[in-house]
């Protein structure tokens, strides 16, 4: 005879009570919007009072999900969605047909090979070994939509490893890409909650040429650094070029509205092999 055990709960599965609660007869009172289990009643959940609701949930879902896939920490890809692989930017080039057309081609095609170093660079990271409590680490997050963030899951999947998309709801939709692991695919109403979440587990940043996304994304980190609400991580911004012709960094330092020590900030890198060293000597991995 086995010593009798308290059960492990005594209120009944929300599970159970959503699956009931579909099969009530009909009444007034049944078929009206206050009958309806709070947390089944999209009505009332997108209501304006309970936007902070909204908010906890959006911080939520990914947070738990993440964890119970084991992920301790991630690298982050920041880029641009409007920039080809090399092959489909030619194709662009070939298709101009005005002045202006030809000059934003030849620019995407100009920044083109950085598809192949983001993807070769989350190979890199993808390859780090998971630790003695079976954590993950440096797991592959993007935006989850095409371009550079397309290239960042794809070097992922080439080493059969699973990354993260984080995708936002845009008035034209855009779908996450084919290469994002399906079960780690999110989708955000909030910017707010997805920059956050692109920053809770972050322990490298590779910023790509990109537009005011972009460069949201990338001065919210770095002003989060500068003034020390997060500790410094690798911030690996590629494409010197590029960024040195859109932002004077040392205008700002010679302006002083920012100081001289934080252009220290920015790794510039043009190779994965580049950006993956750096990361290793900035947490003295092997």
């Amino acid at each position: 005879m086995t010593d009798p055990k308290p059960p492990k709960r005594i209120f009944a599965d929300a599970k159970v009570d959503a699956a009931a609660a579909k099969h009530v007869p009909s009444s007034p009172q049944t078929e009206s919007g206050a009958y309806k289990l709070a947390f089944q009643d999209t009505d009332f959940l997108l209501r304006e009072d309970l936007r902070a609701v909204r908010f906890q949930l959006e911080l939520l879902k990914p947070e738990l999900l993440m964890n119970e896939a084991d992920i301790a920490s991630t690298f982050v890809f920041y880029g641009s969605a409007r920039v080809p692989e090399p092959a489909k930017a030619k194709a662009l080039l070939d298709l101009a047909k005005t002045d202006w057309d030809r000059k934003v081609a030849e620019n995407l095609v100009a920044k083109s090979h950085y598809y192949d170093i983001a993807r070769e660079l989350a190979r890199k990271a993808s390859r780090f070994p998971v630790d003695e409590d079976g954590k993950r680490h440096f797991v592959v997050t993007s935006g989850g939509g095409p371009s550079f963030m397309e290239a960042a899951n794809r070097g992922a999947c080439d080493e059969g490893q699973e990354s993260i998309g984080l995708n936002i709801v845009l008035p034209h939709e855009q779908l996450p890409n084919t290469f994002v692991t399906p079960d780690l695919s999110f989708q955000f109403h909030y910017f707010a909650l997805r920059k956050m979440h692109f920053l809770l587990r972050a322990r490298a940043v590779a910023v790509f040429p990109g537009g005011f996304g972009t460069f949201d994304e990338m001065f919210e980190l770095l002003t989060l650094i500068q003034t020390g609400k997060v500790r410094p991580l690798p911030i690996l911004l590629f494409g010197r070029e590029f960024w040195e012709r859109v932002v004077d960094f040392h205008g700002l330092a010679e302006e002083g509205v920012i100081s001289p020590h934080d252009l220290d900030l920015i790794t510039w890198c043009e190779t994965a092999d580049e950006a993956w060293d750096a990361v290793c000597a900035h947490y003295d991995c092997p």
